[in-house]
């Protein structure tokens, strides 16, 4: 039973363990990933009790879970709820906040803890997680009175899904989920720090944006992750319609406008289109919408878009001028500020040489694919991807390396919340797992983990996840043997000495290529067998005539898949502005 009667008021007892379970049904869960331990053993317990209204999914690593929250919330919009127990538990969390902490994503992240009278004394599985934390979450507990945790738990939930989302970090003893009292569901938050403000652009700074926009002569429109955190894809999308103005995007802003319509730019920034990276530089007016001037957008900043009008929309103000002074700052909800820009907005009198120029630029240096046709590109992999499922409702994740840009690049998303990219803090492994939560959060969609060996090794585990809470996980795996981005960068800019970056043996570093669709298993490691192993089908390619065939068979599977497709490991992503340059220094061959 979850709960008891006290005898003295009538009321029902409840311990801090069915509290917490209690507030996560309160607030709107219904699918919580957890991985037990001594210390979170009273929540599992609770968990079991509420399990036809809560479904709880166990990964098969605390990080796998974190991500899998992401993926969940990435897709939804709902904050995604993550569970480990104290000490290492705990720790392996931590870069699953971290990562969150710097998308923007919400995140309930529940830890158990020592007892509260050992805390201190390094007793068994015991780390201060909320110290190790305290500069990657938005916020951070410690329940030490299980009178608090139904009042934590709606602190914790409204912190995370207000204002500029983030990771709320809630750690509970395990004798605090052990001691029983009759809860308050509705006690009142006590958050003096705290404040939630209305921000909403003023009528006189929507005005002075609508005339900029009409002076303008080369506008780009410059989308971040904001615009889809904030739900305003719609209200983008009517700006554009009204304005003719192009959009560039950034990593994490891919899909809120159409990758494929014309007046998309695609990506700017480091890895993004030339077109993009030479509109924005040649703005009149840059519209700035839900982004922070990342270094892997700007470059130097000083000349980044230095040849116009800023307007910066933001609902967080410590991003105004943060990185790049904006002539127009806004601090505003951005759905609200684009609502309101759409009822007034004129559209610029004549963009005809305008739209010319970015014509040209995108005519003369469109993102190109491989060089070797023999072999399977990882570009060309992802655009018949794309080709194959573009009609389809399908939600992409992807792990972390070239294959991430090279998805950006060539998956042309269409709508919000359907890409999973760990932008910010770049982490590897973050593929299948936040595949993993965006198909329990959409069990009707097609979902594909586009991933790099090197990547996809990290949290290969999570395969067992998949077969076992029945999860048909799709993985695109791009193999070349190699840390494919750092690859890239030791031939750049270290005359191609590789240092570790290799992944196969180490008494035969040529040994790319060496497996047949018969025996794959002389490669190393062996993908196809893995995935077996896991209970999930798979399947190795090496031909460019047999990769439409493989991937309707993963596409068509009735199960997870991997398909493990090898792809040469010289390839660059281009194009390319290194690191703290300038558009004058893209590289393009």
């Amino acid at each position: 039973m979850a709960t008891s009667t006290s005898k003295r008021t009538g009321q029902q007892m409840q311990s801090g363990a069915d509290i917490l379970v209690e507030s996560l049904l309160n607030h709107g869960v219904d699918v919580v990933f957890a991985y037990p331990g001594g210390a979170s053993m009273p929540l599992h317990q609770s968990l079991t009790r509420y399990k036809d209204r809560l479904r709880t999914v166990l990964p098969r690593h605390e990080q796998g879970g974190g991500f899998a929250a992401q993926g969940y919330a990435r897709t939804t919009g709902k904050p995604g709820v993550c569970m480990a127990t104290s000490g290492p538990g705990a720790t392996n969390l931590v870069t699953c906040i971290a990562d969150a902490k710097l998308d923007s994503i919400p995140l309930i992240a529940i830890t158990g803890q020592v007892k509260t009278a050992v805390i201190g004394t390094d007793a068994f599985q015991e780390t201060p997680i909320v110290e190790v934390c305290r500069g990657i979450t938005k916020h951070h507990y410690l329940i030490t009175d299980v009178k608090d945790v139904a009042r934590v738990m709606r602190e914790a939930f409204h912190i995370a899904t207000t204002g500029r989302p983030g990771p709320v970090l809630v750690d509970v003893p395990k004798d605090v989920q052990q001691a029983t009292i009759v809860p308050d569901y509705d006690a009142p938050m006590n958050l003096p720090g705290y404040h939630v403000e209305d921000r909403k652009a003023k009528p006189e700074q929507i005005a002075q944006v609508a005339a900029a926009i009409k002076r303008s002569r080369r506008p780009v429109i410059y989308s971040g992750g904001g615009v889809a955190l904030g739900g305003a894809s719609a209200e983008l999308r009517e700006l554009v319609r009204r304005t003719k103005i192009p959009v560039a995007m950034t990593l994490m802003g891919l899909g809120a406008y159409p990758g494929d319509d014309p007046l998309s730019l695609e990506m700017l920034g480091m890895h993004g289109s030339v077109y993009a990276n030479y509109a924005v530089d040649q703005a009149d007016l840059l519209l700035a919408f839900g982004v922070r001037f990342d270094d892997r957008v700007t470059g130097k900043v000083s000349e980044f878009a230095k040849h116009g009008k800023i307007v910066h929309i933001d609902i967080d103000p410590s991003e105004i001028n943060k990185n790049k002074e904006a002539h127009i700052p806004i601090v505003s909800d951005i759905k609200y500020a684009l609502a309101e820009l759409n009822k007034v907005v004129e559209a610029p009198e004549d963009l005809s040489a305008w739209h010319a120029q970015i014509a040209a630029w995108k005519k003369s240096d469109p993102f190109k694919f491989g060089k070797n046709d023999r072999s399977i590109s990882s570009q060309y992999a992802i655009h018949r991807l794309w080709e194959l499922t573009k009609d389809r409702d399908t939600i992409i994740t992807v792990g972390v390396g070239q294959h991430q840009m090279w998805a950006a690049q060539h998956y042309k998303l269409k709508e919000p919340q359907t890409w999973c990219s760990s932008s910010g803090l770049g982490t590897m492994g973050f593929g299948l797992p936040a595949a993993m939560g965006a198909k329990i959060a959409h069990p009707d969609k097609l979902v594909v983990d586009i991933d790099g060996d090197g990547s996809f090794l990290m949290n290969i585990q999570e395969l067992a996840t998949c077969f076992c809470e029945k999860l048909p996980v799709k993985v695109l795996l791009l193999n070349n043997q190699h840390l494919g981005m750092v690859v890239q960068w030791e031939d750049r800019f270290h005359e191609g000495n590789r240092a570790h970056t290799y992944l196969g043996p180490i008494d035969n570093p040529e040994a790319i290529g060496q497996g047949t669709v018969d025996n794959p298993a002389s490669r190393y490691p062996d993908f196809v067998t893995i995935a077996k192993g896991f209970g999930a089908g798979g399947r190795y390619v090496k031909e460019k005539s047999e990769l439409d065939d493989a991937l309707k068979e993963m596409i068509n599977s009735k199960g997870p898949y991997v398909l493990d497709v090898e792809v040469p490991y010289q390839e660059h992503v281009l194009p390319m502005i290194p690191a703290g340059m300038t558009v004058k220094d893209l590289i393009k061959e």
